[in-house]
């Protein structure tokens, strides 16, 4: 580190200390206020997430105007579905470039096979996501053919695609000797079959060299209850794949749209690219206000359609605004997909035996790179949040999502996916008794599944909140996973609480509040693009305005997340009151910058004692405004 640079950190250190908050030694504003990245002795550093979501970050989801209305009837509605989807993708293009959005009223709509959504520039728009069908608009998945099936495929629909459809002539070795992670400059062979905007594919084969510097993929093999079938990876099995596109070439030098999350040295695999044909892929797609119920028998029954939906072959697209119920393995599935928004969602109490391959609520899985989850809720799984995509996924954030009821860990899951970002992810309660305490995972799992693994590479967890839980970082040879600022019982990378005996990952800060920037994800974006719309404002970088939103979830048990914002510093005091006007809690009360905040409430009193079940209200006044929302709390 810079003798200067490093002054200058420890002496901000010090001030933000002195005013209650601090910054990591590792990811820091500088003198002139931009982010500051150190790296490590082998160049490992936390890479820039700020490009996953919808167009990268770079634009608001857009309000696709209605064009045509379908209203439920008796019996099956699938294909009535499909056909007024084909039939809006058929009109004349907006000024906009979209087609138009499908609004289905309230009511109940009986799906008895799978709705399949292929159409680019096209939304599918519900009514709402709630339980009342007089008012919402709820996709009720009822039998239970063909077995196990997805609710909803919305893109190409070819599963485990990986972007392999190559174009012709078209590949070129990677000659620099080293690209590190979170860079995305490198030099080619021959650059003269590419121009800018060109869609490429990134691929590092799976050497035995590489393998050799990963121990194999750390399977831990002949150790503890190792079977046959828990080996290391082979030659082969895991190349690392990343989908980007060109924004500059300068000779032979490629400039690409977002980082490489692994670093790819050429002595030890041959990385080359080619241009992806994009045969079959859908974009600008938006799935909005929607409830897909499951049909079940509840308990251990598996004879039920088992996703919910599956974005499949699918770029720059969206989920908003709503619930999903009672799916077998996943709420959100996504599979060869880039730059996908998924927020204010909920994926709730999944209907299943409780064992692998099941429960995973919101899942990044095969070639999943750039997914946005933001703001969103997961109950009674197993792995609310995680990436089971292997070194094929990458890029992935979870931002101010939360989780009640997990049976174990949300996580990488197994063979090196990379660059996943937990920020500010909360569990607003567990663990279970009786089961694992850990609840959010960046470790090795060793012989766990199908030779697992190291199961995560270059991945952050900032700012989250186990409760009374683990978190587990460890280190994997040639990389890094990282925890700053997390509070939790325990939070360590070592044995007995982790697994498997690796070294432990970097942690910093643990048990420590005030950890600025509070979101990596946010201060990555507002720095990459000042004129993103989405979260800040144009060009004062801060929320435009006084705003109190709804709490997540409600109705609530444990805890709930009330999110609020204002636009410059003042004076906030949020309150909660009972319906006799009596002020019970108070949750803030002090001076703020302007941003964004979330406030998790447990559903006691000043005292720090429970409160009974009932409605209550939750109350935000600064600077003579104030606004009030309501909540249920249940016990």
């Amino acid at each position: 580190m810079n003798k200067q640079l490093l002054f200058s950190a420890i002496f901000l250190s010090i001030i933000l200390t002195a005013q209650g908050s601090w910054q990591s030694q590792i990811v820091y504003y500088g003198e002139d206020s931009s982010l500051v990245y150190e790296p490590d002795g082998e160049g490992n550093r936390i890479p820039d997430f700020s490009y996953a979501g919808y167009k990268g970050g770079l634009e608001a989801i857009p309000d696709v105007p209605v064009v045509k209305t379908l209203a439920p009837v008796e019996g099956d509605n699938t294909i009535r579905i499909m056909n007024a989807l084909s039939q809006i993708y058929y009109m004349p293009k907006d000024e906009n470039g979209f087609h138009g959005a499908l609004l289905l009223e309230p009511g109940i709509w009986e799906i008895t096979g799978t709705i399949l959504f292929k159409y680019s520039d096209v939304v599918l728009r519900g009514s709402g996501d709630g339980d009342d069908p007089t008012s919402n608009t709820i996709l009720y998945a009822s039998g239970n053919s063909p077995a196990q099936r997805t609710v909803l495929t919305v893109g190409g629909g070819t599963m485990n695609n990986r972007w392999r459809d190559e174009v012709s002539g078209t590949r070129t070795n990677i000659i620099s000797d080293t690209v590190f992670v979170g860079e995305k400059r490198f030099e080619v062979a021959d650059a003269s079959a590419y121009s800018i905007g060109d869609n490429i594919i990134i691929y590092h084969p799976c050497t035995e060299a590489w393998l050799q510097t990963i121990d194999y993929g750390g399977t831990h093999s002949g150790e503890g209850d190792a079977t046959i079938e828990d080996v290391p990876w082979a030659e082969g099995s895991w190349p690392i794949v990343f989908n980007r596109n060109i924004i500059d070439i300068q000779n032979d030098t490629i400039t690409i749209d977002a980082p490489v999350f692994n670093t790819l040295i050429k002595n030890l695999s041959q990385s080359y690219i080619y241009k992806y044909s994009r045969s079959n892929l859908k974009t600008n797609i938006g799935i909005e206000n929607l409830r897909i119920d499951i049909e079940t028998a509840g308990g251990d029954d598996e004879n039920h359609a088992w996703q919910a939906l599956d974005l499949v072959q699918i770029e720059d697209a969206w989920v908003r605004n709503c619930t999903f119920l009672h799916f077998g393995q996943s709420g959100v599935r996504c599979n060869t997909a880039t730059r996908i928004t998924v927020e204010n969602c909920r994926a709730l109490d999944p209907v299943s035996i409780i064992t692998g391959e099941r429960r995973y609520n919101f899942n990044v899985y095969t070639a999943s790179q750039q997914i946005l989850f933001k703001n969103c809720h997961a109950a009674n799984g197993r792995h609310h949040y995680v990436s089971n995509g292997t070194t094929y996924t990458s890029g992935c954030v979870f931002l101010d999502c939360t989780s009640s009821g997990a049976y174990t860990s949300s996580e990488g899951h197994r063979s090196w996916s990379m660059g996943l970002l937990f920020d500010n992810h909360t569990e607003l309660d567990g663990p279970r008794a009786g089961l694992n305490p850990r609840l959010l995972g960046l470790y090795n799992r060793g012989y766990y599944g199908t030779s697992h693994g190291w199961a995560i590479a270059h991945s952050v967890a900032w700012n989250c909140d186990v409760a009374n839980g683990y978190l587990i970082v460890q280190k994997p040879p040639t990389a890094q996973n990282y925890a700053i600022g997390c509070s939790g019982y325990r939070i360590s990378g070592v044995l007995p609480y982790a697994e498997f005996d690796e070294p432990e990952g970097y942690i910093e800060g643990a048990n420590q509040t005030g950890l600025k920037p509070r979101s990596l994800y946010l201060a990555q974006l507002e720095e990459r693009q000042p004129a993103v719309v989405n979260f800040i404002d144009k060009s004062k970088h801060f929320l435009t305005e006084f705003r109190l939103s709804s709490n997540y979830p409600n109705p609530f048990n444990a805890g709930t997340i009330i999110p609020f914002s204002i636009a410059s510093p003042a004076n906030v005091r949020l309150s909660i009151f009972n319906l006799m006007g009596q002020e019970v809690a108070v949750l803030v009360d002090n001076r703020l910058p302007a941003g964004d905040y979330r406030k998790k409430w447990n559903g006691c009193d000043v005292n720090g004692n429970p409160l009974s079940t009932g409605l209550y209200l939750f109350t935000l006044s600064s600077n003579g405004l104030k606004q009030t929302g309501k909540m249920l709390l249940i016990k």
